[in-house]
């Protein structure tokens, strides 16, 4: 039997794609994802509210999907762009990097329509988009759209079937309690093979591994899991043997801490020490989460510095200066 291949260990930038006021313009988002792509940055990612209702403090609730002590980061009537619509326009401002939504509310969205333009911004990008999803903690998206909030993870898990039989069937079958369809032929398929790399977010529980065994590629960690990385992989490979899923080429998401000096500044050195630890713990992707300047020089300066460290503790060849 031959060994599964490693996964690649990235570096993931998040995207700016929220305001707390009306920025006026938003052309400095295009300038970031155009920036992350030249300084070496492997992925960038997004994150996604369509509509806000009023009880914003049920973010720190994890109960309903939230974050014990987390804040959402905007009010009500904060500035947020559609993410899918956004990837697709920094597709065509960057060259390279990957492009991944962290996290997608995909049940929110009609399942054949986001095939759809999943397969279509792949196919523009030249392969490079990663689908991150999970339920979400606010009941009132789900209102807003018209959906049974109890039942978002039956919805989630819906969804991702749906795009999964149009991503790889020629002639596309489906039959469930809630949608059936037959010789259903959608063109293009995407065009990574076998169709979009899903990362599943959540918890360790039941239905994040049986989500995980059947539609994911990879994990973002979500509440205490994410604060132990370590404990957390070994505990969720052994529930995907358990589940009959071959753990072998899991991709993880983890935080790269940043560590900052008395000044302030970040302390590039000590921030990518325990890279290669976490490595050997199974994470393969390193998201950057701590907000960034706004301004491009200052970030494009920190980055570069920071791409070079990062590589270099992941055992990675050094990067490019001609990368982009």
């Amino acid at each position: 039997m031959t060994a599964a291949t490693p996964p690649p260990i990235e570096l993931t930038v998040p995207l700016p794609c929220f305001s707390v006021d009306d920025p006026g313009d938003w052309g400095f988002v295009l300038d970031r994802a155009r920036l992350l792509d030249t300084v070496g940055v492997d992925k960038l990612a997004v994150s996604d509210h369509v509509v806000f209702g009023e009880r914003l403090d049920e973010y720190g609730r994890p109960e309903l999907g939230g974050q014990s002590g987390g804040k959402q980061p905007t009010g009500p009537d904060g500035h947020w762009l559609e993410p899918m619509t956004l990837l697709s326009v920094a597709a065509g401002a960057t060259n390279r990097i990957r492009l991944a939504t962290n996290i997608l509310l995909v049940a929110l969205r009609r399942p054949v329509v986001l095939a759809k333009s999943i397969a279509t911004l792949d196919q523009l990008s030249g392969g490079r988009f990663d689908l991150g999803v999970g339920v979400g903690w606010q009941r009132e998206e789900y209102d807003a759209a018209g959906l049974d909030f109890e039942q978002r993870g039956k919805l989630l898990d819906e969804c991702l079937a749906v795009c999964q039989t149009f991503w790889t069937q020629t002639r596309a079958d489906y039959s469930s309690p809630y949608l059936q369809f037959e010789n259903i032929h959608m063109m293009p398929k995407p065009l990574q093979g076998g169709g979009i790399p899903v990362w599943v977010s959540g918890r360790i529980n039941a239905a994040v591994v049986r989500r995980i065994a059947r539609f994911g590629i990879g994990w973002i960690p979500w509440g205490d899991d994410a604060a132990n990385l370590p404990e957390a992989v070994a505990k969720l490979r052994a529930a995907l043997e358990e589940a009959g899923r071959d753990p072998a080429g899991l991709r993880v998401a983890g935080h790269l801490d940043v560590v900052r000096r008395d000044d302030k500044s970040v302390d590039i050195e000590a921030t990518v020490q325990n890279v290669p630890e976490l490595i050997a713990a199974g994470v393969t992707d390193f998201r950057y989460q701590q907000r960034l300047p706004q301004d491009n020089d200052a970030v494009g300066e920190l980055l570069t510095d920071l791409v070079d460290a990062f590589r270099s503790a992941a055992g990675r060849e050094p990067r490019k200066d001609d990368i982009a």
